[in-house]
Parts: structure tokens; C-alpha cells; sequence
């Protein structure tokens, strides 16, 4: 759960349990992805049930019931439309109206549109580097502790870069998060140059023999020409000195502001080169469609969902238990 320190910085209370995933855990992560896509859940079948009290067949009303039902979830306008239209197909030769029937295909269509975005690969081979983008506020920094306590409990070394030099409360609060997992952080003082940071923490995961480099970047989309620069200015340094290593930009995005998550990540695409997302606060709001829409809309996979204050409260992203969560 999450605390507040003396030094007046949010954190989290972390387990003390690190073990590798086993059966247990993989059920114990269904469960944890079904609390968090509760409220999501539970908004989606009261309204589709509403819509098909008293129906016998899919006709144009209820369809375009269920249409404002899946938008209202903020799986997106377009998607919503698709999958209306692929019910409307469907219909034609099966009878659909049954609510559980629905709901069977409705997460057979969803999973099925998921499955076309590209795939992320093996998330654990290293050495990797991760650079994390987004704004300010959508649990960046906390979602890198997450990202480091899962390769922890995949038995991988793990370094973290403290690249927002642009805020010194972000620099504090990954030197906090790397005491309290016993991972190590590089940073500088504040309004340092962040390829610096970056430079002397390739060196330094190189020195250590270090799976996987973490690095925190400034969420300054609001001046993306100098999220440009930097990011622009990090990858020169990464180029020059990890040659061979494997990297990757994963961007955070803040499940309660549904929409809005949707334009800001439209936003960062044309800005960064993205190759995932991350979506946080799924277990605070009934807006977990955005997943869909983020997947169909840009074309980007989704790595992993926060669903939960804890540090071992990140899932990773699986379209079909997804799906299934959203529906059954």
C-alpha cells in the first residue's frame, strides 16, 4: 500500500517474497488482473444486459445500445464501430442474443483485434534498455520500480538511470525506489544533462554485468522539442556505447483519464518512436477498454497493466485472459 515518507515522497510498501512464477502465481495474477479490471467489468454487463432485456434478436437499436456500451468503456469510437459491425456479420447466421453467448464473442472479437498488433518478444533477454516516457502523473516512476521488481523475480540484474534531471523530486524518488528493492541507481544532481546519466549508466551496467538497464526520461510532452533533443541526444549515447544491446521505449499511461490517455499517447507517437505501453490505474477506473482502443488505434502493443499499489502489482499484458477478464 502506498505511504508517505518524512521526506514528504509517495511510496510503496514492497513484499518480501520474490519468487519465480509457478502455477500459484499465474492464478494468483488472473486474480489480480480480474480485480483490476472490476469496475470495467462490472459497467460493461449491466449496460450490454440493459440492452438485451427483453430481446430475442440483434436488431439496429440494441446494437447501437451495445455500441454506446463499449465506447463508454473507452474501448474507442472506431473500435467500438468494428466491433458492432462484426457482431451485425455474425448475426446474420447465429443467433446472438443470448447474454452469455455475447459476451463470448464479444471477448473472442476483442482478443482476435489485440492479437494484430506487433509482438514484443522475449521482455526478459537481455542486456536490454528500457527508456520509460510519459507525463508527469501517470505513476512513471512507479511503474519502474514495478518494472525492475518483476525482472527481480526473474532472477535479472537490474541498473536504474535517473534520466529526468528536469525534476529533482523524480532523481529522490528512484534513488528511494533502487535503496528499498537493493538495486542500483545512477543519477546526477538536478538540471543535469540526462545523456550524461544515461552515458555513465551504460558504463556502468556494462561494469557490472547488468541484464537490464532501466531509464527514466522527462515527461515534457508539452515542449516535445526538447523531449526530442534529449531523447534524440540518449540514443546517440546508447548507440555509441551498447552496441549489441537490445533497447526498446515504453510509454505509461494513466487508465483513469481514458480518452484523454488515448489522445496523449497519439501525441508521444508522433514525437517517439514507441514500441509498447504500459497502462496504470487500471484498478481505479472503468475506462479499462482504453487497452483496445491504444492496441487498434496505434498499433502498439500493451506490455503490462498496474493494477495495484504493490510493487508486484503489475500483469503482464495477454490479450485472450484480457478479453476474458473484460467479459466473464
Amino acid at each position: 500500500m502506498k505511504s508517505q515518507g518524512t521526506d514528504g515522497l509517495e511510496r510503496l510498501e514492497l513484499a518480501s517474497e520474490a519468487t519465480l512464477p509457478s502455477t500459484e502465481e499465474k492464478r494468483g495474477l488472473w486474480k489480480k488482473l480480474k480485480r483490476g479490471l472490476f469496475m470495467t467489468h462490472t459497467e460493461l454487463l449491466g449496460r450490454m444486459d440493459a440492452a438485451l432485456k427483453g430481446r430475442v434478436v440483434l436488431d439496429d437499436e440494441t446494437l447501437e445500445y451495445l455500441e454506446e456500451s463499449l465506447i463508454s468503456a473507452d474501448l474507442g469510437v472506431e473500435t467500438s464501430l468494428e466491433l458492432v459491425e462484426r457482431l451485425k456479420e455474425r448475426s446474420r447466421d447465429t443467433d446472438i442474443a443470448n447474454p452469455a453467448e455475447l459476451r463470448r464473442i464479444l471477448a473472442v472479437e476483442i482478443s482476435d483485434l489485440l492479437d494484430k498488433t506487433p509482438k514484443p518478444g522475449d521482455l526478459t533477454t537481455g542486456p536490454m534498455i528500457t527508456l520509460v516516457v510519459g507525463v508527469n502523473g501517470v505513476g512513471k516512476t512507479t511503474t519502474i520500480a514495478k518494472l525492475a521488481r518483476w525482472l527481480l523475480d526473474r532472477k535479472q540484474a537490474v541498473l536504474l538511470a535517473a534520466g529526468d534531471t528536469f525534476r529533482a523530486a523524480a532523481i529522490e524518488q528512484i534513488a528511494l525506489w533502487g535503496e528499498r528493492l537493493g538495486v542500483g541507481v545512477i543519477r546526477q544532481k538536478a538540471g543535469g544533462d540526462p545523456a550524461a546519466v544515461v552515458f555513465d549508466a551504460v558504463q556502468a551496467a556494462k561494469a557490472r554485468r547488468i541484464d537490464h538497464l532501466i531509464v527514466d526520461t522527462a515527461g515534457r510532452l508539452h515542449t516535445k522539442s526538447h523531449l526530442m533533443e534529449e531523447l534524440a541526444k540518449i540514443g546517440r549515447v546508447i548507440d555509441r556505447e551498447a552496441e549489441g544491446w537490445r533497447r526498446r521505449t515504453l510509454l505509461v499511461l494513466d487508465a483513469t483519464t481514458g480518452h484523454n490517455a488515448l489522445a496523449q499517447a497519439k501525441e508521444f507517437a508522433k514525437t517517439v518512436e514507441l514500441d509498447g505501453v504500459v497502462l496504470t490505474k487500471l484498478d481505479g477506473t472503468a475506462k479499462g477498454g482504453m487497452a483496445v482502443a491504444v492496441a487498434r488505434d496505434l498499433g502498439l502493443p500493451v506490455l503490462f497493466l498496474g493494477v495495484g499499489e504493490l510493487p508486484e502489482d503489475l500483469v503482464e499484458f495477454d490479450s485472450r485472459e484480457f478479453a476474458a477478464a473484460l467479459f466473464d
